[in-house]
C-alpha cells in the first residue's frame, strides 16, 4: 500500500516476478512525496522531493528504464552564504571563513564523516560506539566536536538543509547512518558530484507516474488504509471507502508516523509501535519563486544562498532547462518552518520574499508566481523530507525497522540502507521488499 516511489517499485517487481498486485493509495494520485506544479505557461515544477546524483545508482537506472532524463542543476556563478553577521560571495563547497573557523569545520566533518563510515558499515545498531552515538542528539555531539560558534552554525544550517530538522530533534546515530547512507557529508551537500547534481526532465512525478501506467488498473486511488487484519496464511486490508482487500502479503509503503495510525488486528509487536513511536517526520514549506528570467545569472551569481540568519536559509536556482522562466527555490526548514506555517499566506509570502531580496537584490522584489507547499499540512505524509530516530530508538528498537512480521513488510525510504531520505533509497526500499515477498510465495 502506497503509490509513492517505494510502493510502485515493489508493486512492478512484484507484477514482472509473477504475483497479483493491488496497489492502495489514499490520495488521488501517485507519487507520495515526490509532486509537480505548474509554471506560468504550464511548464512542470517540482514541489515535493527533485533532486538526484551520483552513487544513486538504483534511482538512476529506474529513470533510465523508464525512458526519461536527466538534466544538471545550475552551479555556475559565485554562491552567497551568511554567517553571524558577514557575508560572502564564494565558489567552491565551503564558504570563505575565518582559517580557524574553516580548520574548525574541517576537523568536525572529518569526525562526522569517520563515525558515519562505521555505522554504515553494518546496522546502525550494530555499529561500535553506537550506543554512545545513540545517547545523546546531533546538537550534542556537535557541542563535543566543534568548537568554534561559527563551526557549529554552519552544522546547523547543513542539518536543517538535509534533515528539515534541528540537531537537537534527533539522534546523533541516525545523523551519522544518513551521512554513512550517503557515502559522507560532501555528497549529501554537494550540488555538482553531489546529491543536488541533477534534475529530472518534465519533473520528478514523472518517475512515479511512468511506474503507474506500467502498472495500471492495479493502482486504486482514493482509497486510504484504515485497518489491517493479518495471521500467518494472509492479511485483509481495510480501507476507509469500506473497501476490503485480501492477500496473502502486505507491503506498506508509507512514512513510519503514518503506518502508525494504521490500527493492526492483531496489534504489532511492541518493539516495532516502540521504535515508530519515536520516528517523526521532518518539516518543510518548500518555496518556488518564479521570474521572467534568471537575473542572478547576469551578476555572476549560481543562484545558491545559505544563512544561518534568514528563516529561508537554503536556495538553489531552479530554473527549468531552457533558461526561462527564472526560478529559485527556497525552504523554510526545521524551526523555520514552524513558525512560518503560523503566519498567514501573505506574511510568509513577504517574508520570503524580503529574505530573495536580501540574497539576490531588488530584483527579487517582484516575482510573476509564488508556489509553495507545506508538507506538514499533507494529511497523507505530515513532513518531509523523511522521518528520523529521536535518540535511544535506534540502538533499542533498530532491527524492527526492516523486519518482516509474519506478511507483512516495510517499505519506504526511511527503511533504506543506502542513500536513506531519497529517491534513491525508497526504489532500494521497494526492491527489497518485492525480493522478500517473492522469496515466501515461492518457498
Amino acid at each position: 500500500m502506497g503509490a509513492g516511489v517505494a510502493g510502485l517499485v515493489a508493486a512492478r517487481d512484484l507484477v514482472r516476478g509473477g504475483a497479483e498486485v493491488v496497489v492502495l493509495e489514499a490520495r488521488e494520485r501517485v507519487g507520495g512525496r515526490v509532486l509537480n506544479d505548474e509554471l506560468p505557461g504550464g511548464g512542470p515544477i517540482e514541489v515535493g522531493g527533485q533532486w538526484v546524483g551520483p552513487g544513486q545508482h538504483r534511482v538512476l537506472a529506474l529513470i533510465e528504464e523508464l525512458g526519461l532524463s536527466t538534466y544538471p542543476t545550475y552551479d555556475d556563478g559565485r554562491h552567497i552564504a551568511e554567517f553571524g553577521a558577514s557575508r560572502s560571495l564564494y565558489t567552491g563547497r565551503i564558504p570563505k571563513v575565518n582559517p580557524v573557523v574553516l580548520a574548525d569545520i574541517a576537523q568536525t566533518q572529518l569526525r562526522l564523516d569517520r563515525a558515519a563510515r562505521q555505522v554504515a558499515a553494518a546496522d546502525p545498531w550494530r555499529a561500535k560506539g553506537a550506543g554512545e552515538l545513540d545517547a545523546q542528539t546531533f546538537a550534542t555531539w556537535l557541542r563535543r566536536t566543534a568548537r568554534t560558534a561559527r563551526g557549529r552554525r554552519f552544522f546547523r544550517v547543513v542539518t536543517e538543509g538535509v534533515f528539515s530538522a534541528e540537531p537537537e530533534d534527533m539522534s546523533a546515530l541516525w545523523a551519522a547512518f544518513y551521512v554513512g547512507a550517503a557515502g559522507g557529508l560532501d555528497a549529501l551537500i554537494n550540488v555538482t558530484g553531489g546529491a543536488q547534481q541533477d534534475r529530472v526532465t518534465g519533473g520528478s512525478q514523472r518517475i512515479a507516474l511512468a511506474l503507474a501506467e506500467e502498472l495500471g488498473d492495479r493502482i486504486v486511488l482514493g482509497s486510504a488504509v484504515t485497518e489491517i487484519e493479518w495471521q500467518g496464511s494472509g492479511v485483509r486490508v481495510g480501507t476507509g471507502g469500506g473497501t476490503a482487500v485480501r492477500a496473502r502479503r502486505a507491503v506498506i509503503a508509507v512514512p513510519p508516523p503514518l503506518a502508525a495510525r494504521i490500527r493492526f488486528s492483531p496489534t504489532l509487536p511492541g518493539d516495532r509501535d516502540q521504535l515508530v513511536q519515536r520516528m517523526p517526520m521532518g518539516r518543510v514549506i518548500k518555496v518556488n519563486v518564479v521570474y521572467d528570467e534568471p537575473f542572478w545569472r547576469r551578476a555572476g551569481l549560481s543562484g545558491q544562498a545559505n544563512s544561518d540568519r534568514r528563516p529561508l536559509g537554503t536556495v538553489f536556482d531552479n530554473t527549468p532547462p531552457d533558461g526561462s522562466p527564472g526560478v529559485l527555490v527556497g525552504f523554510l526548514e526545521g524551526r523555520h518552518a514552524d513558525t512560518g506555517a503560523r503566519m498567514e499566506p501573505a506574511d510568509r509570502r513577504r517574508h520570503v520574499i524580503n529574505d530573495l531580496v536580501g540574497y539576490f537584490g531588488p530584483r527579487a522584489r517582484d516575482p510573476l508566481a509564488y508556489i509553495e507547499r507545506d508538507w506538514a499540512e499533507e494529511e497523507y505524509s505530515r513532513g518531509c523530507y523523511g522521518a528520523f530516530t529521536a535518540p535511544g530508538a535506534l540502538s533499542r528498537f533498530g532491527p524492527a525497522l526492516r523486519a518482516p512480521i509474519g506478511p507483512l513488510h516495510w517499505a519506504g525510504t526511511e527503511t533504506a540502507t543506502r542513500w536513506a531520505g531519497y529517491m534513491d533509497g525508497a526504489a532500494e526500499s521497494g526492491h527489497r521488499a518485492a525480493e522478500e515477498v517473492l522469496r515466501r510465495l515461492l518457498s
